[in-house]
């Protein structure tokens, strides 16, 4: 078993050394869709549509409402035990809720909180995927997998339509990126369905919307 694996993997080491002298990166052809046509209000419906799909909840509001929201989202989901990152703005931190906050707290003080919130870095419309590059607003990769309620807070302007495009945005390539296409579930044993095995039981999203005024509703469009 030890020679056949060492020759296949010889065989890819000589296969991918031949290709990196004759062809560089940049030069690669690319004949996939590179740019989407959606509006920006389009890749929001269709960004919410998916997220719904994925059982997923999600809140619209305006700039001005986000504190209002979040702390509303909080005191309805009975929450009282929550972590979030240092970056996170104070006014995220919802009265009422013993918070901790992600100086190194240990995996089982995270483990035993009820909930996390974070921001976000970008969301694929496509997939209904939400990125997270654990940034300092979106903290260690650890707090967004233990607990069993993630609150992400998510802006319209983050979003964009394929993953040619998230990649294009980012620069250069993040040193960690998480995804997140909804709470986590898998049917990998006996076709049987069990949420939380990868990460929060629920996801609820915050999708901050600059098109909306204080109070406006369009819940019921997408």
């Amino acid at each position: 078993m030890s020679g056949s694996r060492e020759a296949i993997l010889e065989r890819v080491r000589v296969a991918a050394a031949a290709d990196a002298d004759s062809r560089a990166y940049p030069d690669l052809p690319r004949q996939y869709r590179q740019h989407g046509n959606l509006s920006e209000q389009e890749r929001v419906a269709l960004m919410i549509e998916r997220l719904r799909e994925y059982d997923a909840e999600v809140t619209e509001c305006a700039p001005k409402q986000l504190t209002y929201t979040i702390a509303a989202l909080i005191e309805k989901s009975g929450k009282r035990h929550m972590v979030a990152p240092p970056g996170v703005p104070r006014d995220w931190l919802a009265p009422g809720c013993e918070w901790r906050i992600d100086h190194g707290l240990t995996h089982g003080e995270i483990e035993h909180s009820q909930g996390v919130i974070t921001a976000a870095t970008r969301a694929i419309a496509e997939s209904g995927t939400i990125v997270l590059h654990h940034g300092e607003t979106e903290g260690r990769r650890v707090v967004t997998l233990l607990p069993d309620w993630h609150l992400c807070v998510l802006r319209a302007s983050q979003v964009v339509e394929s993953l040619p495009e998230y990649f294009a945005s980012c620069g250069t390539a993040p040193v960690l990126a998480t995804f997140i296409s909804g709470p986590s579930a898998t049917a990998d044993i006996e076709m049987t369905r069990i949420k939380g095995v990868h990460g929060p039981r629920f996801l609820s999203v915050v999708l901050v919307r600059d098109d909306l005024e204080p109070g406006e509703d369009r819940s019921g469009e997408a």
